[in-house]
């Protein structure tokens, strides 16, 4: 169901500002405000590079979310996907219907592209963003377990190497 208060679009390099802000909103939201270190002339670069996209939402011309995305390949489908890095509505915009549209907007980007699937990551403590994505269809992916390598392991690891 389209709701005619709400646009997107993708953002531009001139939109860097906005995008930090969100970011730093979402991380505020989660509670990771200290683990912020991006700056507007990097979120520029990504932009600009196409790295990267970003769905700017607004809701009566406000700005009101953001879904951080890139691009994914599967070797053994040989196919692209799309992975939803961030995903953030601003708290007097939710329950617009905004989160949905940008689901919608994935949809369609992925389909017009030929890609096939969309991916994401949720924490596990984020119980109204679980059900609002097992709502959209979204399935838990039960044999897969999500690993990193970061901070002291990473440069570890880069001293073996070397």
């Amino acid at each position: 169901m389209a709701n005619d208060k709400i646009t997107m679009r993708i953002a531009v390099v001139d939109d860097a500002a906005l995008v930090l802000q969100f970011i730093r909103e979402l991380a505020d939201y989660e509670h990771l405000s200290d683990t912020v270190f991006i700056t507007e002339s990097t979120v520029r670069e990504w932009i600009s590079s196409r790295q990267i996209e970003v769905l700017i939402a607004e809701y009566e011309g406000k700005p009101a979310g953001f879904a951080l995305y890139y691009f994914t390949y599967s070797t053994f489908r040989g196919q692209m996907g799309i992975y939803l890095e961030d995903l953030f509505v601003r708290p007097e915009f939710r329950r617009y219907g905004i989160g949905t549209q940008f689901f919608h907007e994935f949809v369609r980007i992925a389909k017009s592209r030929g890609y096939f699937r969309l991916d994401w990551m949720v924490l596990n403590w984020n119980a109204n963003s679980i059900a609002f994505y097992e709502k959209l269809g979204g399935c838990r992916i039960p044999d897969w377990i999500t690993y990193r390598l970061q901070g002291d392991a990473l440069d570890a690891l880069a001293e073996k190497t070397d």
